[in-house]
């Protein structure tokens, strides 16, 4: 059962391993790449599988007032989107972006393809996150950027001058894959195509693989070369129907959870072609111990011994994950270092010093490291656990009190940002012999 109350949302321990199949729903990075592409195509996309949550919202709301027409029927998971052709709504315009971090880096760019004045902003916490290399590489291809307070912040002015010339742009990777994504995004419309090149090494590169795919399925090619660099085109993009699987990131937690509690459950829907990185995460608890076997269509971890420690692991093309794997190393037989992920302290929040305070503040003894943190196993206290209006934080502490009484999550609502039916999908993994959810 989990109850909430004033002070949160109680986790009540399972009595029994999972046994359960679950669809989570379709992925944030894949719907918000495709609205993006569907939003500057010529014709009319229909997007399958969408996910509907505070993310694709905030997305789907900026690109109206850029001028696309952005359908939704919330009951079959389909969005349709009447293109743009590339030719904006011409400025001024303001774009809120709310606390979507997709949304801000992936449409700075596309808005410098209009013309005239476009503010672009969102609520406080997406305002401390970091901008610059996007804005740079904005600078570079000839549109002019107003920065209103924090230099490399929001809000910021983007001067479009009614077309993008084009040519080469060198943009930082060691922040943030989304910046390069978004001028990704924006190239084709560009008169003369785009040449990137990194300056520095690039984290979350699955991310970037998977605009390309996006890309791809909306007929425009990026091509990498042997340096490292991207080109792409000039062209446009063209309307088509696109299915949207469901979101790895999401389906991580059901996984984690079948790991913590043993027993099995089967993501339905994310198989072994998927190009999402997070499916990644199975292969890391495979290593934990967990058995995962993938067909085409669905991805299964089964658990029945105990959590193998993994000493030390490379988290850099799954930032995403540090937390559930934080939490899931709470219960492992040995600790655990987690490294590579020193960039997302500028996430929603500092991802490093929250997991390491909130495990602390479950009796759980972990430190913080530069590029990561370190987790040694113990038997969870009951606590509070604040969330910090990440939902990240959310939905993997929570994992926590599927085997440890006493665990209160903050904040539960913070979980719409991409996942509004966390908490009812949470219960779902309880068998039919114990008690009934209570929300």
């Amino acid at each position: 059962m989990t109850t909430a109350d004033a002070d949160g949302l109680t986790v009540a321990p399972l009595t029994r391993p999972i046994d359960a199949t679950v669809r989570p729903p379709g992925s944030k990075s894949l719907t918000n790449r495709a609205l993006v592409c569907a939003a500057l195509a010529e014709g009319r996309s229909v997007l399958d599988g969408a996910l509907f949550a505070d993310d694709t919202a905030a997305m789907a709301g900026a690109l109206r007032a850029l001028g696309a027409v952005v359908g939704e029927d919330e009951a079959k998971g389909r969005m349709e989107v009447l293109g743009t052709g590339g030719a904006l709504n011409p400025g001024p315009v303001s774009v809120d972006v709310r606390l979507s971090g997709t949304t801000s880096r992936f449409l700075l760019p596309v808005v410098a393809l209009g013309e005239g004045r476009y503010r672009v902003d969102g609520g406080p916490p997406l305002r401390a996150r970091p901008m610059g290399p996007v804005l740079d590489g904005i600078r570079a291809l000839g549109a002019a950027v107003v920065e209103e307070d924090e230099p490399g912040h929001l809000p910021v002015t983007i001067v479009a001058p009614g077309g993008l010339v084009g040519g080469e742009v060198r943009v930082a990777g060691d922040t943030s894959s989304q910046f390069l994504s978004g001028l990704l995004l924006a190239a084709p419309y560009a008169a003369g195509g785009v040449d990137l090149s990194l300056t520095t090494g690039l984290v979350s590169r699955p991310y970037v693989t998977l605009t390309a795919a996006v890309m791809k399925a909306f007929a425009v090619t990026v091509v990498e070369d042997e340096a490292g660099g991207f080109h792409v085109p000039a062209g446009h993009y063209w309307a088509c129907e696109y299915p949207i699987e469901p979101d790895a990131s999401a389906a991580s937690y059901f996984l984690a959870a079948a790991a913590i509690a043993g027993g099995r459950v089967t993501i339905a829907g994310l198989g072994s072609e998927t190009l999402q990185g997070d499916a990644r995460f199975a292969d890391v608890l495979a290593d934990m111990g967990a058995s995962v076997t993938r067909t085409d269509d669905s991805t299964t971890v089964a658990m029945d011994g105990p959590l193998r420690g993994l000493g030390d692991v490379d988290m850099s093309d799954l930032p995403d994950m540090a937390q559930t794997l934080a939490v899931v190393a709470t219960f492992a037989d040995r600790p655990t270092r987690v490294r590579g992920v020193g960039f997302i302290r500028g996430h929603e929040t500092d991802r490093i010093a929250a997991v390491v305070r909130e495990l602390r503040r479950c009796g759980i003894d972990a430190s913080e490291e530069d590029d990561g943190f370190v987790v040694r196993p113990g038997e969870p206290r009951p606590a509070r656990i604040e969330t910090y209006d990440d939902h990240r934080m959310a939905m993997s502490f929570a994992l926590l009190g599927l085997r440890a009484a006493g665990i209160t999550i903050a904040d539960p609502d913070c979980v719409a940002k991409t996942f509004p039916a966390y908490w009812r999908e949470l219960d779902a993994l309880r068998s039919p012999g114990e008690p009934a959810r209570a929300l």
